[in-house]
């Protein structure tokens, strides 16, 4: 990671003239506010962007590009949310769209949740959102506003392999695929992989997330409005530390929780940060990433194992890695049992491509000690979730 790919190198040397701006950030988020259009009423929201992009702009050996990776991040958010709010208003029955009965895929990051995601998104009776839809969320739309919105998610996906090309070996991505919650959620953990931004991490901890999830939901009933209704599949290793604020919104949903050794995840998972925060930050601090991780990975299993207490047993699925890591073909319909759905010959037909590696990807080797952490560290950190985890293997 020593040198950056050329295609980064040239973006930076571009914009290098407009990274003054961020001195003033103020003044950046009142022309952002103006292009997004806010929505009445939302000033709440709309402040909290504020004071992210104002926290954004002080980090850290923030590169060019990662100024406007920020300035990007928060326009979409704010765009969305307005276009959601004016959509609602026009047609106030979307919220009375039933989201019934949704499947949260959660978990630590690098768990299998991305493949289980994958796999449940194979039946015809489920609805998993895409990324294309997640970028802007909206009502059926005519065929070429569609391949335009289409167009623009195959961007980001090839700005992301242009920019960081070993990305893809780690978590690949595709415009028509499914995609995870943290596109749409608002205040996910999704600003960190990019920078060191300690005030918005104080903000984020004292943050109460029910709002979020209200929000999430609209985005879903936005989605669900006009289209047949099928059962939702939605996920993000995120959730795992709102869980208490995704039940008080979604009270019916099963949660999917995936699992695997926190050894392999935390340093799996610092190695995709890495390599997906050199296209903001550089240099890196390998052992920042690796203390602020750990302590924000173990904060959400704490906060897990707490919801997960008042989790009913009939809407809770424990995930073993090895379900759908080692034999898929039995694993897939263990999973499907366990979510009350049925399992078909056709969906046994489309589980190969679900769990195969994209095309062209090379293994992902990662190595704990990289990031300033040992394995005994993390397991003190994670001892708690290492003894459901091992209840889970033997039941």
């Amino acid at each position: 990671m020593s040198t950056s790919p050329l295609p980064l190198t040239l973006a930076n040397l571009l914009l290098r003239p407009g990274f003054g701006s961020r001195r003033d950030p103020d003044r950046i988020f009142d022309r952002i506010v103006v292009e997004a259009g806010e929505a009445p009423g939302d000033r709440e929201f709309v402040d909290g962007f504020r004071s992210l992009l104002g926290w954004w702009a002080k980090a850290d050996n923030l590169t060019p590009v990662g100024w406007q990776s920020a300035q990007v991040h928060v326009r979409r958010h704010l765009a969305n949310r307005a276009r959601v709010r004016r959509l609602i208003a026009g047609h106030p029955e979307i919220e009375r769209e039933p989201i019934e009965k949704p499947v949260f895929v959660v978990g630590l990051p690098r768990t299998a949740t991305t493949v289980t995601h994958s796999v449940l998104s194979i039946s015809d009776e489920h609805r998993c959102p895409l990324l294309w839809e997640l970028l802007g969320p909206d009502l059926e739309l005519p065929p070429r506003q569609r391949r335009k919105a289409i167009t623009a998610g195959r961007r980001l996906v090839q700005g992301t392999d242009l920019f960081a090309p070993r990305f893809r070996d780690i978590h690949a991505m595709a415009a028509e695929g499914p995609e995870e919650c943290t596109f749409a959620l608002p205040h996910a953990l999704m600003p960190f992989s990019q920078a060191r931004i300690p005030e918005y991490l104080a903000w984020h901890c004292e943050r109460d997330f029910v709002a979020d999830y209200r929000y999430l939901k609209q985005v879903y009933q936005v989605l669900q409005y006009g289209r047949p209704r099928r059962r939702w599949v939605l996920k993000s290793p995120m959730h795992l530390e709102n869980l208490d604020a995704l039940r008080t919104v979604f009270p019916d949903a099963t949660i999917v929780w995936c699992h695997r050794d926190p050894v392999t995840v935390v340093a799996s998972f610092c190695s995709l940060i890495e390599h997906g925060m050199a296209v903001s930050t550089r240099p890196l601090d390998l052992a920042g990433i690796g203390a602020t991780w750990l302590g924000l990975l173990s904060r959400a299993m704490t906060r897990g194992l707490a919801a997960r207490a008042a989790i009913p047993a009939e809407q809770l699925v424990d995930a073993p890695y090895s379900w759908l890591g080692s034999d898929p073909a039995t694993g897939a319909p263990k999973l499907y049992a366990a979510v009350g759905a049925p399992w078909t010959e056709a969906d046994a037909a489309r589980l190969p491509a679900a769990v195969a590696r994209p095309k062209g990807t090379r293994k992902h080797t990662y190595d704990l000690s990289r990031y300033g952490l040992t394995r005994s560290e993390v397991e003190s950190s994670f001892a708690d979730y290492n003894a459901l985890r091992a209840e889970v293997d033997r039941a």
